[in-house]
């Protein structure tokens, strides 16, 4: 089974949706599930009920999150965090297509990782 993706408002780009669709990447994003305007902690609970991996921007709040989901014996289905704007859209799809092809959904489950560490060499 191939990790599924949940993109929050923040990461929801147009264009990643489409580049990763178009390689079969099973991804939703905020919008596609009626999530605008959510608080992170519900986006981080609805990516965790649908069994995807959320991707956001929101580095400090969502590393925050998953240290609280942990300390409370809670879990999460993984989440992938990438600096705001730090990466042009085809090196974020290309990152993160290395990153699905290298980890499983268990693998990621209560785990975040960071698309910096994913690079293309």
């Amino acid at each position: 089974m191939k990790i599924r993706l949940y993109l929050d408002e923040d990461s929801m780009s147009r264009a990643l949706l489409q580049g990763l669709r178009a390689r079969n990447v099973d991804v939703v994003s905020a919008l596609d599930d009626g999530m605008i305007e959510r608080n992170d902690k519900e986006h981080l609970e609805h990516a965790t009920d649908t069994g995807r991996v959320l991707y956001s921007y929101n580095v400090g709040d969502f590393y925050r999150l998953h240290a609280d989901f942990l300390s409370e014996g809670r879990e999460h289905a993984g989440i992938v965090l990438v600096g705001q704007r730090q990466y042009v859209v085809g090196v974020q799809l290309r990152r993160l297509l290395k990153l699905i092809a290298a980890l499983s959904p268990n693998d990621m489950r209560n785990r975040v990782e960071f698309l910096s560490a994913w690079s293309e060499q």
